[in-house]
């Protein structure tokens, strides 16, 4: 259990010099705790104000800037990194320095417009947009959604009842988004839309971003992946939804969650997994879905896991809003203390009886999540500009006051030379590498990695007011770890659904990255279980 948050001094004491990162390090806090107080100052306070703090930060965070693009190098993703030397990535990074340049030149102008005629002025600003949008329409194209190439992953029966969606984020164009899902599809195995937020140049797509994080406006990409996501909750065919986002598209995706949490019943939003690289949104939420398990958080936050001494059988089905059918609730072991409810509201393990005889047949009807919307993961570079701006200012923020944001997601934070914005060069490179054959080629994910090897730095910096965090409790890969022989996992972490296949560093008593993340468990094909492994095994009494 995490009971503070990671100040924004800390963040900076792990730079050096010129905002070097130091050594490489990641810290983890878990998601906060919702409550009654109203801390999301993008809902209650006046836009114009929300705009004022937003370039007050901006300039704040100016010194992490150059990460917007470096390291330049490496490119160990080749073709899908987006600063490596094709032929059009080279053609989108010349037409982003011309744009760059023209807009520049187009706001500092601005007051000296006002010494010409009104006539004059407009006929100066309507050739300006014509030529900025001339340009962005070679990077943009005509089509908004996209599907990965079939050769990095081709459809399968297995991955048929999920749907992978991907909304970008800043400056990207069609070459780029395109690059950027089928890096997805490689890394993960299943095919991936993508929905696409066009750009319309770097200095007016981080004006659009103030605008939509401030005054909550939804653009024409915001409504398409509104569309989709929605259509696909509702269709029974899929049981799993994965919604990944990166810089913008965090601000995107989260006005997305908003109109999701406003009108879908909790039953389809429970099969939405969301998941953001260098989030640039001033909020993200998550509610729980009954009070109970709300004041349970608050009042006890490090509650441990106990174990029923018995397991015999754990019905499992594809969805995790079907987890719990009154077919499947039978009687559990008379030697369990552990339970779960039968009215709707998964607290705990409830025994629930039918007469049957506890040493032949037991078996657990299981919860599904607490919230809403059932996994949120958000990954940040410390060094990364949007990152700061984004969700490590909001999450990190050490001041207790009330109009603060909530920030509803478990946070990997981490301090790397190759701690950069790009979502394929610095994130997808730097978090989940590509593994290559013997002749050179892209195989898939990468199996080990710096990253995922880390072993976790919990967060205790900072304060807030109702400074809560998800205990042990709330975790299935917690009971994983902790209900294997010979465990000794200690750490003050709650483990959100990992399924660690090997023993080492689970005895030593330390927790790594990949005990944490939920998403490197979908890695080359796989599939995190909603159930964990050692309560869905058999026993006999």
């Amino acid at each position: 259990m995490v009971t503070g948050l990671l100040s924004m001094s800390g963040i900076l004491t792990r730079t050096n010099g010129a905002g070097r990162p130091g050594m490489d390090r990641t810290e983890f806090f878990g998601s906060q705790v919702g409550g009654e107080s109203v801390i999301n100052y993008s809902y209650t306070d006046m836009p114009w104000r929300l705009m004022a703090w937003d370039i007050r930060y901006f300039f704040t965070f100016a010194w992490a800037l150059p990460w917007v693009l470096w390291p330049v190098r490496p490119c160990d993703g080749d073709h899908f990194d987006e600063l490596s030397f094709t032929w059009q990535n080279l053609w989108c990074m010349a037409v982003h320095t011309t744009l760059v340049v023209m807009q520049l030149f187009f706001i500092l102008s601005l007051p000296l417009l006002l010494l010409f005629p009104v006539w004059m002025v407009m006929l100066v600003i309507a050739v300006f947009f014509s030529v900025n949008r001339l340009l962005c329409s070679t990077l943009n194209g005509n089509t908004v959604t996209f599907t990965s190439d079939p050769k990095y992953a081709p459809a399968l029966g297995e991955h048929a009842h999920e749907q992978w969606i991907f909304l970008n984020g800043v400056a990207v164009g069609e070459a780029w988004l395109k690059s950027n899902i089928n890096r997805l599809a490689l890394t993960f195995k299943r095919p991936v839309i993508g929905v696409h937020n066009r750009t319309t140049g770097i200095i007016f797509d981080v004006i659009e971003c103030l605008i939509q994080r401030n005054f909550g406006y939804a653009t024409g990409d915001v409504r398409a992946a509104y569309k989709i996501i929605k259509e696909k909750l509702y269709n029974p065919q899929y049981s799993k939804v994965v919604f990944i986002l990166h810089s913008q598209g965090g601000i995107e995706g989260g006005l997305v969650l908003d109109w999701l949490l406003q009108e879908l019943p909790h039953n389809l939003l429970s099969k939405l997994e969301v998941y953001t690289f260098g989030n640039a949104s001033n909020h993200f939420n998550n509610p729980h879905r009954h009070v109970g398990s709300q004041q349970a958080e608050m009042m006890y936050p490090i509650t441990g896991t106990e174990f029923p001494t018995t397991i015999m059988e754990i019905p499992l089905v594809d969805s995790p809003a079907e987890t719990r059918p009154p077919s499947l609730k039978k009687r559990v072991s008379n030697t369990s203390n552990y339970s779960f409810e039968a009215n709707g509201h998964p607290q705990t393990l409830t025994p629930i009886s039918n007469g049957l005889d506890a040493s032949r047949a037991t078996s657990y009807a299981v919860p599904t999540s607490r919230r809403a919307i059932a996994h949120v993961e958000h990954y940040a570079h410390t060094t990364d500009f949007v990152a700061l701006w984004g969700v490590l200012h909001f999450v990190t923020n050490k001041r207790a006051s009330p109009e603060l944001p909530r920030y509803i997601g478990r946070v990997f934070s981490r301090t790397s030379s190759r701690g950069g914005h790009q979502f394929c060069q610095h994130y997808l490179n730097g978090m989940f590498p590509l593994e290559r054959d013997s002749n050179g080629g892209f195989v898939g994910c990468a199996e080990s990695n710096d990253f995922m090897n880390s072993i976790i730095e919990v967060a205790k910096n900072g304060t807030e007011k109702d400074g809560l965090r998800e205990g042990f409790d709330n975790s299935w890969s917690m009971m994983e770890l902790a209900a294997r022989r010979g465990s000794d996992i200690r750490d003050p972490v709650a483990i959100h659904g990992s399924i660690y296949e090997g023993k080492e560093g689970i005895n030593d008593g330390k927790v790594r990255v990949k005990d944490l993340s939920r998403l490197w468990q979908y890695r080359n094909g796989r599939s995190p279980p909603d159930i964990p492994r050692e309560l869905r095994r058999m026993t006999v009494e």
